[in-house]
């Protein structure tokens, strides 16, 4: 498994566009925007009827529920049904979207990604400067829910494929099976395939009030039971029609099938959607053997955690015998600190949002006189610090005349450390832009490195401030 930076720049959208419809769950009116959406920030929903505005996230540690679609929720703020939005922006794509909301819930249009598509066409589709990254797979990794029965199993493969495989035991709808093998297909294959549900679970939803903005158009419903005169009436009146038949193949009248398997399409639709919430690219086939949102998402978090390990894990290969970008007399040119306080020596890489630098720690150090000086170990808020002073590289190599400026802490944030650092040990720093450096602020993913293992991480901004 690997993580890699590829040369495919960063997608996202080049105006915003407005849908309006109604939640499926809510019945509510709903408006819809998508906005562009900042690098590296990958797809964001945002509250604007709420106090604030919050954002939250698509991350799959983020789900509470997966009953009726994918929920998420974020302190106290909830996103219902995101799974087919975020289908259509992975189908198109793209890397990096705002969605705002005026209500928890998307509209559900006809039931599909369709509408979502065509909307994310119309406002246009523009590169970023940022490369898109991947993570690659390399051996087979599987999740299964031992009480459904179902089963994600990801294996190596030079791009993302999905297959789903579905057996819903029932005679109306038997066993199906759908396959994405190229993302670009999604458009023409995948996104019209509409929301679908048994008749059975139509009444239960009914009788308890869980589907106020259903109707004929907008899900498929596989009558899998007889229908009873009081259960015809229940759904005239629900769905606000004069008539309810069944036609031959099993479905309620009003909706005429765009393909044959279209419940097994929908099921890759909705894979594709709840796997976006691993919010990494992923280089690789998925076989899904009777997908529902729970193992979707289980899976997302599974996948999540593993990339999670692997960027903490992922020690820089630096040549320490190489010629380095930037010396320590070039640092000194940059940073204002000075001996006993400047603590790193080189600097190995430097792009625009990520810098690699070096430390080597020696029994000479000042700190080493009083920090536990029978059994010397280098104090964990100095190496915060020296990450820090990498990072600083990175924000003050915005602006011409770095010597001018002042590199102040703003913010720590889950800050680890795993081992200690000792003398004798080379500590590598890697700090990588979290969001793009705006008005002089920089926040960033630091990792720490001594001698092949992570021994220190934290979240950190910091401003830079010109001196007076």
């Amino acid at each position: 498994m690997a993580i890699i930076k590829t040369e495919t720049r960063q997608k996202t959208i080049e105006k915003e566009v407005t849908l309006i419809g109604v939640g499926l769950h809510t019945g509510a009116d709903v408006k819809l925007v998508f906005k562009p959406g900042a690098e590296n920030s990958g797809f964001v929903f945002q509250r604007t009827d709420l106090e604030g505005s919050p954002k939250i996230e698509a991350d799959a540690n983020y789900v509470t529920s997966t009953q009726r679609g994918t929920c998420m929720e974020k302190n106290g703020v909830t996103i219902q049904t995101c799974e087919h939005v975020l289908a259509a922006l992975v189908g198109l794509d793209i890397d990096n979207a705002l969605i705002e909301l005026n209500s928890s819930e998307p509209p559900i249009m006809d039931g599909s990604s369709k509408f979502f598509v065509e909307a994310i066409e119309k406002a246009g589709i523009i590169e970023q400067n940022a490369f898109r990254e991947e993570y690659e797979i390399t051996q087979v990794v599987s999740y299964t829910d031992e009480e459904s029965g179902s089963e994600i199993i990801l294996m190596p493969a030079s791009t993302y494929q999905i297959t789903t495989m579905v057996d819903f035991g029932t005679k109306v709808l038997g066993t199906q099976n759908a396959t994405l093998n190229k993302v670009s297909d999604f458009k023409t294959e995948i996104a019209d395939a509409r929301t679908f549900s048994f008749l059975h679970e139509i009444e239960m939803l009914l009788e308890h009030g869980l589907i106020k903005g259903g109707d004929l158009n907008n899900a498929i419903v596989y009558v899998d039971k007889e229908l009873s005169p009081e259960t015809m009436e229940k759904l005239r009146v629900a769905f606000n029609k004069d008539n309810i038949a069944v036609k031959p193949n099993g479905i309620l009248d009003n909706l005429t099938l765009h393909h044959p398997n279209e419940a097994a399409r929908h099921k890759l639709l909705d894979v594709l959607g709840d796997l976006a919430l691993i919010g990494t690219r992923i280089r690789g086939k998925v076989i899904a053997n009777k997908p529902g949102h729970f193992v979707n998402t289980q899976f997302a978090k599974k996948m999540s955690k593993l990339i999670k390990n692997e960027r903490r894990n992922n020690v820089p290969q630096i040549d320490l015998n190489s010629e380095p970008l930037m010396d320590v007399n070039q640092i000194m040119d940059m940073l204002p600190h000075r001996q006993p306080f400047l603590l790193i020596d080189k600097v190995y890489e430097l792009s625009d949002s990520h810098v690699i630098g070096m430390k080597n720690v020696t029994m000479n150090e000042e700190f080493f006189k009083g920090h536990f000086p029978g059994a010397p170990v280098m104090p964990g808020v100095l190496i915060v610090e020296a990450m820090a002073q990498t990072g600083g590289i990175l924000v003050l190599s915005t602006v011409p005349d770095p010597e001018n400026y002042l590199t102040f802490f703003m913010k720590m944030d889950k800050v680890k450390f795993k081992q200690k650092v000792v003398p004798g040990d080379t500590l590598i720093f890697k700090c990588s832009l979290i969001t793009p450096i705006r008005r002089g602020i920089c926040h960033m993913q630091g990792y720490a490195y001594a001698n092949g293992k992570l021994c220190a991480e934290a979240e950190l901004m910091a401003q830079i401030s010109k001196v007076k």
